[in-house]
């Protein structure tokens, strides 16, 4: 426990218990650091000079003095690099087997003793000190890492090391789990550990990911350093000479406490490299169709018929809902817990399992209910377990050893807000199996998907900033570590043990899971939550920083908090509404404040945009079909169809919506105009029907009623039309210009493959013709088509 965690302790409860609390975490802290290893003296290492090299299939290994370095080019183009014997696998962020390498792509000796590996797509040049460049097929640099130095216990332990990297002065860098100081790195520090505060210098959100996309004029490229352990990357943007020719690299360096120095690379366009990068890491789980509507977090509704009522406000207000979470307590398995389901407590003490029978006497006739209005329940799920005698989740996970332990064998204890806590050890086959029985009385009871709350410790924790020491142990996998290696891969395996269990009770329907950690890889079982953000107008900025941030880093289903909060003003609150009805995931609620408390007014504007949200379900189907299948993200960064434009890769304050919409979130509290930095085309104002030219900027319109959202000219959107029916909503090209766009019909909510169609639109003597492109030709279309744009 470090001074931070000291003073936040005592900021949290208080003075005279913030200073008990604070001593016993500081004495726990000590304890912890006796059980780790104590590194005493350390040993330095560089590579040295290169001696020899193996040639071996897509690549082969090169040995210097003190080191040696394996490179294999594989089949789709990614370039894995292990230094010091680091194999691909075994891994929590590959989805299976390590792709098979490129039987094309072979070792070859270099200029100045280096070598070099030539590929189709990448080129990959190692210096004969250890110095590696990853070069376009043309020979552009786009990244180039210095030799790596290790630090070493002279006593036997894990190593530290540094990964320093060049890219160029016009570089920028985006990702590592997403920012909430924006979407952009800038210069400064930023931790690979999921904590509960983000931003440089500090401690990491909840979701981390040792992922850098980086855009330049020569071209895009992702990396992965595939390791789980703490770690900091510091970024330094770099700077072009002001006609002098000296340009300053950016710069980017990688420190870690431990862990394999082993890392993927990617070259080529954004689209092109998130597809090589879920074919890695897996491809994003597709949700339930519903799960795309409007899912409320059940605040203020603490029994069966304050849930029905709330319910049914909504139905009477006109507006759509589709999901209703249900979590707070532990339930009919933990009553003596004596929270309600719904009451705001700590996700430490958020319901495991199980049902208050007394607040729910007929819980699967509720849901049954609620499904026939079109409502689905969500069940809240915490990652710890109340430590109470008598409990059967946990007498269960005791005798089936799930529970993480120390060094010494014993079962580690947190203490929450109503008491002791532990925590399963979900990097153990056998606990994710225990664990994973246990959603069947969940299914049993009518919840149609898990929300998983984030392993945060609160001010009792003995811990500090952790809800477990690093020195707990737990199994990854059989292999056996610490917590300093399972901290960051917890709620990943916690939701793939969620996951593989709903597709085994559950079948026939694809399984709705969101997870509020996680680390790379996640996106194969589900969505992630996004948040906390800053209050006030600043937590605007950052909810879209962090979503378009995990976008980039594989993971295309996320969303932030849109509900009100205490004190929230109406202008913010719709602001807010109507930016979050635009993202993947929808999730409002959180207090007893619902829309129309605001007035008739505001009620109004926010029923016009949950109205508009359930109006594009069927086009956000579809990107959820095309995410699954390419990796490309719901929510996408303006520079998303043209890297090379520098003013967009600048640009965060708005985002594209799919290939056909961009829209422009209002940030700022008394705006009702903003400027929009248009990508290169044609593009209509969706409610004004006012054409714009891009690459510009331009003033639209904002008034409290909306935000200002376009449509790319020519695209073709699948709507919901006022019958319920998928109609076609077409934009008009520009003349001389053509357009188009992918249409998925979604067969439900199973495992059946959906339709894509494929549809071209063109502009002949003033009029818009729309067709369907099949194999056998074009074809007339069955559908409704509005036209729009024309006017």
């Amino acid at each position: 426990m470090d001074g931070r965690d000291l003073v936040r302790t005592v900021r949290n409860v208080g003075s005279v218990q913030g200073l008990r609390a604070a001593r016993s975490a500081w004495r726990r802290g000590r304890a912890d650091a006796r059980e780790l290893s104590v590194r005493g003296a350390e040993r330095a290492r560089v590579p040295g000079a290169a001696q020899e090299a193996e040639p071996l299939p897509g690549g082969g290994i090169v040995r210097f003095a003190r080191s040696e370095l394996r490179i294999v080019v594989a089949s789709g183009g990614a370039v894995f690099r292990g230094w010091d014997g680091a194999e691909p696998l075994p891994s929590y962020g590959l989805a299976g087997p390590h792709p098979e390498p490129d039987p094309r792509a072979a070792l070859e000796p270099d200029k100045d003793g280096g070598w070099r590996v030539v590929s189709e797509r990448v080129t990959v040049e190692v210096s004969r000190h250890g110095a590696v460049e990853i070069r376009t097929p043309g020979g552009v640099v786009l990244r180039r890492d210095l030799p790596p130095r290790w630090w070493e216990p002279v006593g036997g332990g894990p190593a530290r090391w540094v990964q320093r990297s060049e890219v160029g002065a016009d570089a920028r860098m985006f990702g590592l789990g997403g920012r909430d100081t924006g979407l952009r790195l800038r210069g400064g520090t930023y931790r690979l550990w999921n904590g509960g505060a983000a931003g440089p210098e500090g401690d990491a959100p909840h979701i981390t990911m040792p992922v850098q996309m980086v855009v330049a004029d020569a071209g895009s490229h992702l990396a992965f350093h595939d390791t789980s352990w703490d770690g900091r990357v510091t970024v330094r943007e770099g700077e072009e000479g002001a006609g002098s020719g000296h340009d300053r690299p950016g710069a980017v360096e990688l420190r870690m406490d431990g862990g394999p120095l082993r890392s993927w690379m990617l070259v080529g366009t954004p689209a092109r490299v998130l597809s090589g990068f879920a074919q890695l890491t897996g491809a994003p789980a597709l949700p339930p169709s519903w799960a795309l509507g409007l899912q409320h977090t059940g605040a203020g509704a603490d029994d069966e018929q304050a849930v029905r009522r709330l319910v049914s406000a909504y139905r009477e207000r006109g507006l759509p809902l589709s999901a209703m979470h249900l979590g707070g307590g532990r339930g009919r398995l933990a009553q003596q817990a004596g929270a309600g389901w719904f009451r705001r407590t700590p996700p430490e003490d958020a319901a495991a399992f199980g049902v208050d029978e007394t607040r729910f006497p007929d819980l699967p006739a509720l849901a049954k209910d609620l499904r026939e209005e079109g409502v689905r329940l969500v069940r809240v799920v915490g990652p710890a377990v109340a430590a109470r005698p008598g409990d059967e989740v946990y007498e269960t996970g005791v005798r089936a050893g799930a529970f993480v332990r120390d060094a010494r064998g014993a079962v580690v204890r947190g203490v929450a807000a109503s008491g002791d806590r532990v925590h399963p050890d979900f990097t153990d086959p056998r606990t994710r199996a225990w664990w994973g029985e246990l959603y069947g009385e969940l299914l049993d009871q009518g919840c149609s998907g898990m929300w998983h709350e984030a392993p945060v410790p609160w001010a009792k924790s003995p811990f500090g900033s952790m809800a477990l020491p690093r020195s707990a142990r737990h199994v990854l996998e059989g292999r056996g570590g610490d917590h300093r290696e399972a901290h960051n891969v917890g709620g990943l395996a916690m939701t793939r043990a969620a996951y593989e269990a709903l597709c085994r009770l559950r079948p026939d329907e694809r399984p709705f899971l969101v997870s509020g950690s996680g680390w790379t890889g996640v996106q194969r079982y589900g969505g992630v939550w996004a948040g906390p953000v800053p209050k006030g107008w600043p937590g605007l900025r950052a909810s879209l920083a962090l979503v378009l941030g995990l976008g980039v880093c594989g993971v295309p289903f996320a969303g932030a908090e849109a509900g009100p909060v205490p004190g929230m003003s109406a202008e913010l609150y719709l602001r807010r509404l109507q930016m979050a009805a635009y993202l993947p995931l929808l999730r409002a609620g959180n207090t007893c404040t619902e829309p129309w408390e605001f007035g008739p007014e505001v009620l109004a504007h926010a029923r016009t945009a949950l109205r508009e949200r359930d109006r594009l379900r069927p086009y956000l189907v579809g990107l959820a079909h095309l995410a699954r299948l390419t990796g490309a993200p719901y929510v996408r960064p303006l520079w998303w169809g043209c890297p090379e434009d520098r003013v967009l890769r600048d640009c965060e304050d708005a985002f594209l919506l799919g290939d056909s919409l961009l829209v422009a979130p209002v940030l700022e509290p008394g705006s009702d105009r903003r400027a929009v930095r248009l990508p290169r085309g044609r593009w209509y104002d969706t409610v004004t029907g006012r054409a714009y030219e891009g690459p510009a900027q331009v003033l639209v319109d904002a008034p409290v009623s909306r935000i200002p959202v376009l449509a790319r000219a020519g695209t073709v959107l699948a709507v919901q039309g006022d019958d319920g029916r998928v109609e076609l909503e077409v934009w008009a090209p520009a003349p001389g210009r053509k357009g188009g766009g992918l249409v998925v019909r979604d067969t439900g909510d199973g495992w059946a493959l959906s339709r894509i169609e494929r549809y071209a639109t063109r502009l002949v003597e003033g009029r818009v013709v729309v067709e369907r492109v099949t194999d056998a030709g074009r074809v007339a279309v069955d559908d409704p088509v509005r036209v729009r744009g024309l006017g």
